[in-house]
């Protein structure tokens, strides 16, 4: 059962961060612990980064530590740090997509962060049943936020008349989401572009941690797999652009595909196929 248990006054407005229990038959490491229980106690000091470093540290530890997901993201969100808070939330999505307190949460900031389309996907995916369907809608609605009704829509969006996406520099992997965006790897300019359904080219992600993408898929959350080719690694964005190392030591990553919650990735270097669970 989850329990709201911490508050804190600040400026006279009473700001409750959420602290979640988990099955009693789940056993946490105790390393874990101790640095959520930190985590905890620097909150309530009023010492938020370091708050945050102790939730995170406990994640690391402890990868399906609900908790402290909740409380980091909580945190996060209150400190208006919303993508990094949106980030959080669509991680527990990803390991439960019935998490739907984090789905209302991921609306919300998606809403803010000016993601219609973000926004209504996560809408869509909790029941009408829920409390926390009605409260979705009514958080975005001044976003002028439009759930489809259904989640992932069975109509396409990407264009499906022949044509041509001109002046992308060596064009290795492509994948598309179910709002018909089309994403595209670069493994010359070490980017991935974002092709929405009008057509509109836009630079989705480029940093020193893209070295030669080749490969990309995606999930049914809106996530996109990258295979980095010479880094050696696979990398997974979030929606709203977030990324993380999903696995390392991977000898020559080339060519991956997702199917439910595994990803297949062919490796050159190694003359194998990895098989690795992503959710």
């Amino acid at each position: 059962m989850k329990n709201k248990i911490i508050t804190l006054l600040i400026s006279l407005i009473l700001f409750v961060l959420p602290c979640y229990s988990e099955e009693q038959t789940v056993v946490i490491p105790t390393d874990a612990k101790l640095e959520y229980n930190h985590g905890i106690d620097c909150y309530k000091l009023g010492q938020y980064e370091e708050a945050v470093a102790s939730f995170r540290t406990a994640i690391r530890l402890y990868p399906n530590y609900t908790d402290a997901y909740y409380n980091l993201a909580s945190l996060l969100d209150y400190l208006k740090q919303n993508d990094e808070a949106l980030a959080v939330y669509e991680q527990i999505i990803e390991r439960n997509p019935k998490e739907y307190e984090a789905l209302y949460n991921a609306a919300k900031l998606s809403a803010q962060l000016g993601d219609r389309a973000n926004s209504a996907k996560y809408i869509d995916m909790i029941p009408k049943s829920s409390g926390y369907y009605n409260k979705a809608i009514n958080a975005t609605a001044q976003y002028n936020v439009r759930p489809t009704g259904s989640y992932p829509n069975s109509e396409s969006k990407v264009s499906q008349t022949s044509g041509v996406y001109p002046n992308i520099t060596s064009p290795t992997g492509v994948t598309s989401d179910t709002y018909g965006n089309l994403y595209v790897s670069s493994f010359t300019d070490n980017a991935i572009y974002k092709i929405q359904p009008d057509g509109k080219k836009t630079l989705f992600y480029k940093t020193s941690v893209l070295q030669g993408p080749i490969s990309l898929a995606s999930d049914t959350t809106g996530n996109i797999y990258v295979a980095n080719y010479n880094a050696n690694n696979i990398l997974k964005l979030s929606h709203s652009g977030a990324c993380t190392v999903l696995t390392s030591n991977v000898s020559k990553p080339y060519g991956i595909h997702v199917n439910g919650n595994i990803l297949f990735v062919a490796c050159q270097g190694s003359n194998s196929v990895l098989r690795i669970k992503i959710k």
